[in-house]
Protein backbone atom coordinates (compact mmCIF):
# COMPACT_ATOMS: atom_id res chain seq x y z
CA UNK A 1 0.00 0.00 0.00
CA UNK A 2 1.28 3.46 -0.94
CA UNK A 3 0.17 5.08 2.29
CA UNK A 4 -2.91 7.10 3.18
CA UNK A 5 -4.12 10.24 4.85
CA UNK A 6 -6.01 9.63 8.06
CA UNK A 7 -8.47 12.46 8.75
CA UNK A 8 -10.17 12.57 12.12
CA UNK A 9 -11.84 14.96 14.54
CA UNK A 10 -11.28 14.98 18.28
CA UNK A 11 -13.18 17.69 20.12
CA UNK A 12 -12.19 21.03 18.61
CA UNK A 13 -9.13 19.54 16.86
CA UNK A 14 -9.05 18.20 13.34
CA UNK A 15 -6.19 15.84 12.54
CA UNK A 16 -4.49 15.03 9.24
CA UNK A 17 -2.13 12.11 9.81
CA UNK A 18 0.28 11.05 7.06
CA UNK A 19 0.43 7.27 7.33
CA UNK A 20 3.11 5.37 5.42
CA UNK A 21 5.06 3.92 8.33
CA UNK A 22 7.20 1.51 6.30
CA UNK A 23 8.65 4.51 4.42
CA UNK A 24 8.78 6.92 7.36
CA UNK A 25 5.53 8.51 6.18
CA UNK A 26 6.81 9.39 2.71
CA UNK A 27 4.07 11.13 0.74
CA UNK A 28 2.75 9.33 -2.32
CA UNK A 29 1.11 11.10 -5.25
CA UNK A 30 -2.26 9.78 -4.10
CA UNK A 31 -1.66 11.35 -0.69
CA UNK A 32 -0.72 14.70 -2.25
CA UNK A 33 -3.91 14.56 -4.30
CA UNK A 34 -6.04 13.73 -1.26
CA UNK A 35 -4.59 16.51 0.89
CA UNK A 36 -6.55 19.55 -0.42
CA UNK A 37 -9.96 17.94 0.13
CA UNK A 38 -8.94 16.81 3.62
CA UNK A 39 -7.76 20.31 4.52
CA UNK A 40 -10.86 22.01 3.12
CA UNK A 41 -13.21 19.65 4.95
CA UNK A 42 -11.62 20.52 8.29
CA UNK A 43 -11.32 24.23 7.49
CA UNK A 44 -15.03 24.36 6.64
CA UNK A 45 -16.00 22.63 9.90
CA UNK A 46 -16.73 25.42 12.36
CA UNK A 47 -16.38 23.01 15.28
CA UNK A 48 -12.71 22.55 14.34
CA UNK A 49 -10.60 25.32 15.82
CA UNK A 50 -7.15 23.90 15.15
CA UNK A 51 -5.90 21.56 12.41
CA UNK A 52 -3.03 19.32 13.48
CA UNK A 53 -0.74 17.77 10.86
CA UNK A 54 1.21 14.76 12.13
CA UNK A 55 2.97 11.60 11.02
CA UNK A 56 1.92 8.09 11.93
CA UNK A 57 4.02 6.35 14.60
CA UNK A 58 6.90 7.71 16.63
CA UNK A 59 9.78 7.52 14.14
CA UNK A 60 8.91 10.19 11.61
CA UNK A 61 6.80 13.24 10.94
CA UNK A 62 7.15 13.06 7.14
CA UNK A 63 10.28 11.93 5.31
CA UNK A 64 9.39 13.79 2.11
CA UNK A 65 7.91 12.74 -1.19
CA UNK A 66 7.99 9.02 -2.02
CA UNK A 67 11.12 8.93 -4.18
CA UNK A 68 10.30 5.40 -5.38
CA UNK A 69 7.49 6.98 -7.44
CA UNK A 70 9.71 9.49 -9.22
CA UNK A 71 10.53 7.29 -12.22
CA UNK A 72 6.89 6.41 -12.87
CA UNK A 73 5.25 9.65 -11.72
CA UNK A 74 7.89 12.23 -12.68
CA UNK A 75 9.66 10.43 -15.49
CA UNK A 76 8.71 12.82 -18.30
CA UNK A 77 7.78 16.48 -18.59
CA UNK A 78 4.01 15.97 -18.59
CA UNK A 79 4.07 13.61 -15.60
CA UNK A 80 6.49 15.90 -13.75
CA UNK A 81 4.25 18.93 -14.29
CA UNK A 82 1.18 17.01 -13.06
CA UNK A 83 3.06 15.77 -9.99
CA UNK A 84 4.44 19.21 -9.16
CA UNK A 85 0.98 20.74 -9.57
CA UNK A 86 -0.50 18.26 -7.09
CA UNK A 87 2.24 19.09 -4.57
CA UNK A 88 1.78 22.83 -5.06
CA UNK A 89 -1.99 22.65 -4.58
CA UNK A 90 -1.46 20.64 -1.40
CA UNK A 91 0.92 23.21 0.04
CA UNK A 92 -1.20 26.19 -0.99
CA UNK A 93 -4.42 24.74 0.38
CA UNK A 94 -2.80 24.03 3.74
CA UNK A 95 -1.20 27.48 3.87
CA UNK A 96 -4.47 29.25 2.98
CA UNK A 97 -6.67 27.95 5.80
CA UNK A 98 -8.30 30.42 8.13
CA UNK A 99 -8.38 27.73 10.79
CA UNK A 100 -4.92 27.81 12.39
CA UNK A 101 -2.72 24.83 11.60
CA UNK A 102 -0.10 23.08 13.72
CA UNK A 103 2.65 20.69 12.61
CA UNK A 104 3.42 18.16 15.37
CA UNK A 105 6.94 17.10 14.40
CA UNK A 106 8.49 13.96 15.79
CA UNK A 107 11.57 12.24 14.38
CA UNK A 108 12.38 12.58 10.67
CA UNK A 109 11.23 15.78 8.95
CA UNK A 110 12.83 15.80 5.52
CA UNK A 111 12.06 17.33 2.13
CA UNK A 112 8.33 17.66 1.67
CA UNK A 113 7.94 17.19 5.41
CA UNK A 114 9.64 20.54 5.94
CA UNK A 115 7.51 21.96 3.13
CA UNK A 116 4.32 20.81 4.83
CA UNK A 117 5.53 22.09 8.21
CA UNK A 118 6.28 25.49 6.64
CA UNK A 119 2.74 25.61 5.25
CA UNK A 120 1.42 25.37 8.84
CA UNK A 121 1.06 28.34 11.17
CA UNK A 122 2.67 26.69 14.21
CA UNK A 123 5.41 24.08 14.44
CA UNK A 124 6.11 22.09 17.61
CA UNK A 125 8.91 19.54 17.66
CA UNK A 126 10.32 16.80 19.83
CA UNK A 127 13.98 17.07 20.75
CA UNK A 128 14.81 13.96 18.73
CA UNK A 129 13.55 15.49 15.49
CA UNK A 130 15.89 15.79 12.52
CA UNK A 131 15.48 18.16 9.59
CA UNK A 132 16.84 18.18 6.04
CA UNK A 133 15.97 19.62 2.64
CA UNK A 134 17.94 17.27 0.33
CA UNK A 135 16.90 18.75 -3.03
CA UNK A 136 20.51 19.60 -3.93
CA UNK A 137 21.52 15.97 -3.35
CA UNK A 138 18.76 14.75 -5.68
CA UNK A 139 19.23 17.27 -8.48
CA UNK A 140 15.63 18.43 -8.42
CA UNK A 141 14.49 22.03 -8.65
CA UNK A 142 12.72 23.66 -5.72
CA UNK A 143 9.87 26.00 -6.62
CA UNK A 144 9.89 29.72 -5.90
CA UNK A 145 6.80 29.32 -3.72
CA UNK A 146 8.57 26.69 -1.61
CA UNK A 147 11.71 28.80 -1.24
CA UNK A 148 9.56 31.84 -0.43
CA UNK A 149 7.82 30.02 2.43
CA UNK A 150 11.22 28.96 3.79
CA UNK A 151 12.64 32.50 3.57
CA UNK A 152 9.52 33.97 5.19
CA UNK A 153 10.04 31.71 8.22
CA UNK A 154 13.82 31.45 8.71
CA UNK A 155 15.17 34.40 6.69
CA UNK A 156 17.45 34.39 3.63
CA UNK A 157 20.71 33.46 5.37
CA UNK A 158 19.39 30.30 7.01
CA UNK A 159 17.39 29.45 3.88
CA UNK A 160 20.60 29.61 1.85
CA UNK A 161 22.40 27.35 4.33
CA UNK A 162 19.56 24.82 4.43
CA UNK A 163 19.29 24.60 0.63
CA UNK A 164 22.95 24.86 -0.37
CA UNK A 165 24.40 22.44 2.19
CA UNK A 166 21.46 20.00 2.17
CA UNK A 167 22.73 18.90 5.58
CA UNK A 168 20.72 17.35 8.39
CA UNK A 169 20.25 19.58 11.40
CA UNK A 170 18.89 19.06 14.89
CA UNK A 171 15.76 20.24 16.65
CA UNK A 172 17.90 22.68 18.63
CA UNK A 173 19.23 24.19 15.40
CA UNK A 174 15.69 24.33 14.00
CA UNK A 175 14.64 26.31 17.06
CA UNK A 176 17.59 28.68 16.65
CA UNK A 177 16.61 29.20 12.99
CA UNK A 178 13.00 29.81 14.10
CA UNK A 179 11.88 26.99 11.85
CA UNK A 180 9.96 25.65 14.86
CA UNK A 181 8.18 27.52 17.63
CA UNK A 182 9.09 25.21 20.49
CA UNK A 183 11.10 22.05 21.19
CA UNK A 184 10.28 19.68 24.05
CA UNK A 185 11.44 16.21 25.12
CA UNK A 186 9.90 13.51 22.92
CA UNK A 187 7.83 12.21 25.84
CA UNK A 188 6.27 15.67 26.28
CA UNK A 189 5.28 16.43 22.68
CA UNK A 190 1.79 14.93 22.88
CA UNK A 191 1.08 16.88 26.05
CA UNK A 192 2.28 20.12 24.46
CA UNK A 193 0.12 19.54 21.39
CA UNK A 194 -2.89 18.83 23.63
CA UNK A 195 -2.18 21.97 25.66
CA UNK A 196 -1.96 24.07 22.50
CA UNK A 197 -5.22 22.63 21.19
CA UNK A 198 -6.88 23.59 24.47
CA UNK A 199 -5.46 27.10 24.40
CA UNK A 200 -6.61 27.77 20.84
CA UNK A 201 -10.02 26.12 21.35
CA UNK A 202 -10.71 28.29 24.39
CA UNK A 203 -10.33 31.49 22.38
CA UNK A 204 -12.83 33.30 20.18
CA UNK A 205 -12.62 31.54 16.79
CA UNK A 206 -13.71 34.60 14.80
CA UNK A 207 -10.86 36.59 16.33
CA UNK A 208 -8.35 33.84 15.60
CA UNK A 209 -9.52 33.45 12.00
CA UNK A 210 -9.35 37.21 11.44
CA UNK A 211 -5.80 37.21 12.75
CA UNK A 212 -4.83 34.30 10.47
CA UNK A 213 -6.27 36.21 7.52
CA UNK A 214 -4.31 39.35 8.42
CA UNK A 215 -1.09 37.35 8.77
CA UNK A 216 -1.63 35.64 5.41
CA UNK A 217 -2.35 38.92 3.65
CA UNK A 218 0.68 40.54 5.26
CA UNK A 219 2.94 37.93 3.66
CA UNK A 220 1.72 38.84 0.18
CA UNK A 221 3.23 41.64 -1.94
CA UNK A 222 1.50 44.90 -1.10
CA UNK A 223 -0.52 45.20 -4.35
CA UNK A 224 -2.01 41.72 -3.79
CA UNK A 225 -3.21 42.26 -0.23
CA UNK A 226 -6.96 42.15 0.34
CA UNK A 227 -7.13 44.51 3.29
CA UNK A 228 -10.86 45.02 2.81
CA UNK A 229 -11.42 41.33 3.51
CA UNK A 230 -9.30 41.59 6.64
CA UNK A 231 -11.27 44.61 7.86
CA UNK A 232 -14.56 42.85 7.16
CA UNK A 233 -13.48 39.95 9.38
CA UNK A 234 -12.39 42.37 12.10
CA UNK A 235 -15.75 44.15 11.90
CA UNK A 236 -17.51 40.79 12.16
CA UNK A 237 -15.69 40.15 15.44
CA UNK A 238 -17.06 43.34 16.97
CA UNK A 239 -20.56 42.51 15.74
CA UNK A 240 -20.50 38.96 17.08
CA UNK A 241 -22.18 37.31 20.04
CA UNK A 242 -18.71 36.16 21.07
CA UNK A 243 -17.62 39.77 21.59
CA UNK A 244 -20.60 40.28 23.92
CA UNK A 245 -19.78 37.01 25.69
CA UNK A 246 -16.12 38.01 26.10
CA UNK A 247 -17.09 41.28 27.77
CA UNK A 248 -19.63 39.60 30.04
CA UNK A 249 -17.18 36.89 31.05
CA UNK A 250 -14.53 39.50 31.87
CA UNK A 251 -16.90 41.47 34.09
CA UNK A 252 -18.18 38.29 35.76
CA UNK A 253 -14.63 36.98 36.26
CA UNK A 254 -15.27 33.66 34.53
CA UNK A 255 -14.04 31.84 31.46
CA UNK A 256 -15.89 32.82 28.30
CA UNK A 257 -17.86 30.27 26.31
CA UNK A 258 -17.21 31.21 22.70
CA UNK A 259 -19.44 29.75 19.99
CA UNK A 260 -17.92 31.23 16.85
CA UNK A 261 -20.83 33.49 16.02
Amino acid sequence: MAGELIVKRDGHAGWIVFSNVAKHNAVSLDMWRALPAAVRALDDDRNVRLIVVAGDGDKAFISGADISEFTSQRGDEVARDEYNAAVDVGYRTLAATLTPTLAAIRGICFGGGIGLALACDLRLASDDSRFCLPAARLGLGYSYAGIRRLVDVVGPAYAAEIMATARTFTAGEALQMRLVNRVVPAASLDALVAETIGQVAANAPLTVRAAMKAIDEGLKPSPERDLAAVQAMVDACFASDDYKEGRRAFMEKRKPDFRGR
